[in-house]
């Protein structure tokens, strides 16, 4: 059993972050305010969890100007894909061994 856990990546261990990457999985992008509404997480936090994914190099951000308002966007990178499906795989496995 504790050779499943090794399989586990620790970026995703946290709730905000694992539902922050389901969903940049089934969206090409996100807003930082759509991400917030959706998830119900406060500016701070979420702000936090994104930059330790992208710390990792699992989104990428993208600021931009749309009109005279700054507008953030995120998306999930090709290794953070990779990643998080990685991470999924493993849960699975891990459910299928209980």
């Amino acid at each position: 059993m504790r050779d499943l856990l090794v399989h586990f990546n620790k970026a995703f261990e946290s709730k905000a972050r694992l539902n922050i990457m389901s969903v940049l999985m089934v969206n090409d992008s996100m807003s930082f305010n759509a991400l917030k509404e959706l998830l119900g997480l406060t500016d701070g936090n979420q702000a936090t969890h994104l930059r330790a994914l992208e710390e990792s190099g699992y989104i990428l951000i993208q600021k931009q100007f749309v009109g005279r308002k700054p507008n953030t966007t995120y998306s999930a990178t090709d290794s953070g894909r990779q990643a998080f499906t990685d991470h999924l795989n493993a849960l699975e496995e891990f459910i299928k061994n209980l």
